[in-house]
């Protein structure tokens, strides 16, 4: 018997009055989160977010929607909440995320869409509306790494060297991040969490958004977890928002080749971050399918981290790794 559920259907009836409605799950999350749309006698629907409030705080993410529609930025309008029990009624922008509907012909009208709603969002940074991404952040996210990673997903025990090599280069990378300029940060804008829809791309999965490092969301859309691109393509794309960037008078590098150092060191961040969490989901929460796409995080890791001397220590690590690192 799903009992919150069943509390979540009575709340609608009541935000709903004589509508019928018919409601099915929508799309999962790594979180707690449950969303599920209703689909009411007319057609129209709408999305019902359930967020246990023992697991989850809803109070972020209608900040950060508020944030995100100020800044025209098509996030789900607010139509209803009770943030006791850990229910929202949330516009509905539609079935078709970014990642279903990327390919070779439409890639780059979509990242345009993409890099543009990015921009107005970092535009719109104001002081004091969101916390910091500070070094504390950035090193517990790290961390997470050689705890789930390393220690529990692949059985490896590091040694004293090879613990020297990791916490040396996390040190910089984290000092990296905290040297760039600080704007609104989304925190996982990717093309899981962008929708095909009017005005392109609806956002969604930004109650975690802080201020940070301005490098960040761009490497998190251009470095996906779930899909990749030809490195050619990426810098291009890297570079049109670097130049657009400028020209909106965002505080960017003048120099593309240092911003695209700071946008590389910021992705291995995440990627390194990303690693630790994937695997925190298949053993502590049961979600094992995430494991499936390590290697690409993997692989990215390896990539960057062989591109610049100061991480050389870091590259020889992955690479000792071996096969064990799938």
């Amino acid at each position: 018997m799903d009992v919150r559920l069943d509390a979540l259907e009575r709340w609608l009836a009541a935000q709903l009055p004589g509508s019928a409605f018919i409601l099915a799950p929508a799309s999962e999350d790594a979180s707690f989160r449950r969303y599920f749309r209703a689909t009411l006698g007319d057609g129209r629907s709408l999305i019902a977010m359930d967020a246990p409030p023992d697991k989850e705080d809803c109070r972020p993410f209608v900040h950060v929607a508020k944030l995100l529609r100020e800044a025209r930025v098509n996030a789900p309008e607010i139509h209803a909440q009770d943030l006791e029990q850990g229910f929202l009624l949330l516009s509905d922008l539609g079935r078709i995320t970014y990642l279903a509907a990327l390919d070779e012909h439409n890639a780059d009208a979509l990242m345009r869409d993409a890099i543009d709603a990015l921009l107005r969002w970092q535009l719109a940074t104001r002081a004091g509306e969101l916390p910091a991404y500070d070094e504390a952040l950035l090193r517990r996210e790290m961390a997470l790494f050689p705890e789930w990673y390393l220690g529990r997903h692949l059985g490896l025990a590091l040694s004293a060297a090879q613990r020297g090599a990791l916490e040396d280069a996390c040190r910089l990378l984290a000092a990296s991040a905290l040297a760039q300029p600080a704007v609104y940060v989304h925190r996982d804008y990717m093309p899981r969490n962008l929708m095909l829809c009017e005005p392109n791309p609806g956002v969604l999965d930004f109650q975690d958004a802080v201020i940070g490092p301005i490098s960040y969301d761009i490497a998190s859309l251009l470095r996906d977890a779930f899909i990749s691109w030809e490195e050619p393509r990426v810098i291009d794309w890297c570079a049109r928002y670097w130049d657009a960037a400028k020209r909106a008078r965002l505080p960017v590098e003048a120099d593309f080749v240092e911003f695209y150092r700071g946008f590389e060191w910021m992705g291995l961040q995440r990627h390194l971050k990303v690693l630790g969490i994937f695997a925190r989901l298949t053993y502590r929460d049961g979600k094992a399918k995430y494991l499936a796409d390590t290697p690409r995080f993997m692989g990215y890791a390896r990539a960057v981290a062989g591109r610049y001397a100061a991480l050389a220590p870091l590259a020889r690590l992955l690479e000792q790794l071996g096969g064990n690192a799938q």
